[in-house]
């Protein structure tokens, strides 16, 4: 596949599909004999150089160690002469030499330095760090799905994942050993599949206890696709070391001798070869440098703008002292091949991946454990499936335990990615049993009709809907079951004190520079003695949530508690909701759980009233959003 700004020369033009087929077939058959030769480093098709000048005549490219002009040098070099040409498919082709030679790009590391490229982050993205847990640095070249499983893996390089010394199921780490030594804290996920040899220098990796996202560092772009590099074609990586650069494409179809060191020693790899874009030239000259290994290179449109389409994944460049600047790039197609990849799940695992993904209250949604609540002995008594350690129900982002007796949720556990949030529509959508809970433990519409209560969601809504479409639709109508709803007076959220009841998650993303937009929440009702019995069902009158969020790396958690006077269900007049901000440890007074103790060292108000005199006794209600203490 040509970009639609492919240098097309008339000659070119008279060269079928088919000619252009047997020359890579020439280069594929002959290559790896060419470079048995100790000085020749690469076999390729490429526009004749002459006078420093590219030409319009396609070659047979050759670039060699070392030129040499008479026969008593090439012996001293122990090489052979190249001939003038090649007579394929009844057509002479030219050769033409140059003098250039290459190596992996992962054994040139700069001295490191502070660079966001270089950092442990989370989610992890293309264009960052990542190493086999004994090598260097290298590249995330892109985010790709297995096509038997459907995983998740990061693609990268042979050399950056597996190395000379490596095996399949070593230890990957982001970022690699040379920015960061802390390997065991830094630990990505295993080494899966890997290869080296005329498909490519290519390897993928899991990716365990860490979230990622597919768009390219510096570039904010995924990949949807990939296409068959041409001569002339204008391309664009993110690499770890040199950033965006930008090139053109010289040769294509070429076979080059690249030494991998120890016992794997030199080997023929496939590949394409990119230089500079005179258009753009980086400030040093350098479009690729040593640990840039693993960065994809993508092909640009003819205005110029990054397309969505992977040409290659890097893995080589010149060596140090080479005048001309070259990078060499595995070919996309033989790369996802030999990994057995593609840019999605394949369509009938991709919603049962998605899905199970997404189960549950995430433990590890914010880059450190925050463990569901640990239910007391009094607790597990009165859990639904306590006595047999079954109490946790799990759905699409969130997770409810449930008070067999009160038949309402103990509590609930919800993840809010506010950077994935979808606008999804609840109209039309109805409330219903819980398939993982026997009904008998779920309170139905039966004590909503007639009369002013609404079903009101624990988790909300509008919060469980991020992610893929497929998972955020999934959130959506799992949300309407009845063990995430509670009775609640119509207006609930509206009524008094300005409705800050259910601002509470955007007010905290509007006030506080919440790290990757990431929330987990717990909420639910209060259980008393003395709630009133109505209908049957004995109806909560207090409610608490709270926020668990991280800010420079640091965990903080806000607790909230919400009291609802509902002595006046049957008239007119209610009384105000009032919303205090308390501390985690006031909530574990009325509850039966604990939480985890990260969460509660965490508790910003509760190092606050410590400081203020008379606010652990005397607690006045909040009157708008402004008045939370963050």
């Amino acid at each position: 596949m040509a970009t639609p700004n492919s240098k097309v020369s008339n000659q070119q033009k008279a060269v079928t599909d088919n000619f252009m087929d047997k020359l890579k077939k020439f280069v594929r058959t002959r290559g790896p004999d060419f470079l048995a030769d100790p000085n020749i480093t690469s076999v390729g098709i490429g526009y004749k150089q002459q006078d420093g000048k590219t030409t319009d005549t396609l070659s047979i490219q050759f670039t060699v160690e070392q030129k040499a002009g008479y026969d008593v040098v090439l012996e001293s070099l122990k090489t052979k002469k190249i001939p003038k040409c090649f007579l394929i498919d009844g057509k002479e082709v030219p050769t033409d030499v140059i003098e250039r030679s290459y190596q992996p790009a992962y054994r040139r590391v700069p001295v490191a330095v502070s660079s966001p490229r270089k950092q442990r982050v989370n989610p992890i993205m293309p264009g960052i760090s990542v190493s086999h847990a004994k090598g260097t640095a290298g590249t995330i070249g892109c985010i790709v799905y297995d096509q038997h499983s459907g995983a998740p893996y990061i693609l990268s390089n042979w050399h950056v994942l597996h190395g000379p010394g490596g095996q399949i199921g070593d230890e990957v780490v982001q970022p690699g050993p040379y920015d960061d030594n802390r390997v065991a804290q830094n630990r990505l996920g295993k080494l899966v599949r890997s290869h080296l040899g005329a498909a490519g220098d290519c390897a993928i990796a899991s990716i365990e206890g860490r979230n990622f996202q597919a768009d390219i560092f510096d570039l904010d772009v995924g990949i949807d696709e990939i296409g068959e590099p041409e001569l002339g074609d204008k391309v664009i990586k993110s690499g770890r070391t040199t950033g965006v650069t930008q090139g053109v494409v010289t040769r294509v179809h070429t076979m080059a001798r690249i030494n991998y060191g120890g016992l794997v020693g030199n080997q023929a790899i496939g590949c394409f070869e990119i230089g500079p874009d005179p258009a753009h030239l980086p400030a040093d000259g350098e479009i690729s440098k040593g640990g840039d290994s693993g960065a994809v290179w993508l092909f640009k449109s003819e205005n110029g703008r990054t397309t969505r389409i992977m040409a290659g994944l890097h893995f080589a460049g010149e060596t140090a002292g080479v005048l001309h600047e070259q990078a060499l790039a595995c070919y996309a197609k033989s790369v996802f091949e030999k990994m057995e990849i593609g840019f999605s799940a394949p369509p009938l695992l991709q919603q049962t991946l998605e899905l199970q993904l997404a189960q549950g209250y995430n433990t590890k949604f914010l880059g450190l454990t925050v463990s569901e609540p640990k239910l007391t002995v009094a607790g597990r008594n009165n859990a639904v499936g306590g006595a047999t350690g079954t109490e946790v129900i799990r759905h699409t982002h969130y997770s409810v335990v449930m008070h067999a007796e009160r038949r309402f949720a103990m509590w609930v556990g919800w993840n809010i990615d506010g950077g994935q949030i979808r606008r999804i529509n609840g109209n039309g959508i109805d409330f219903g049993l819980d398939p993982d809970v026997d009904p008998k433990y779920q309170v139905t519409d039966k004590l909503y009709a007639g009369n002013r209560l609404d079903r009101g969601h624990l988790a909300r809504r509008a919060d469980l809907c991020w992610g893929s479409e497929t998972e955020a639709r999934q959130a959506n109508r799992e949300s309407f079951y009845f063990t995430n709803i509670t009775p609640q007076i119509e207006n609930f959220n509206q009524s008094g004190q300005g409705g800050i009841w259910g601002k509470l998650e955007n007010a905290l993303f509007a006030q506080v520079d919440v790290q990757n937009l990431r929330v987990s929440v717990f909420g639910g009702p209060v259980f008393h003695e003395e709630d009133r019995t109505y209908r049957g069902v004995q109806i909560p009158r207090e409610f608490y949530k709270v926020l668990a969020y991280m800010v420079s790396g640091k965990l903080r958690a806000q607790a909230f508690l919400l009291t609802q006077n509902i002595e006046g269900l049957e008239s007119i007049d209610l009384e105000k909701f009032r919303v205090y901000q308390v501390t985690l440890s006031e909530v574990e007074g009325r509850c039966e759980f604990r939480f985890p103790e990260v969460l509660k060292r965490g508790d910003a108000f509760s190092k606050h009233i410590a400081r203020i005199a008379g606010m652990a006794t005397h607690r006045p209600p909040l009157s708008t959003v402004n008045d939370i203490i963050w």
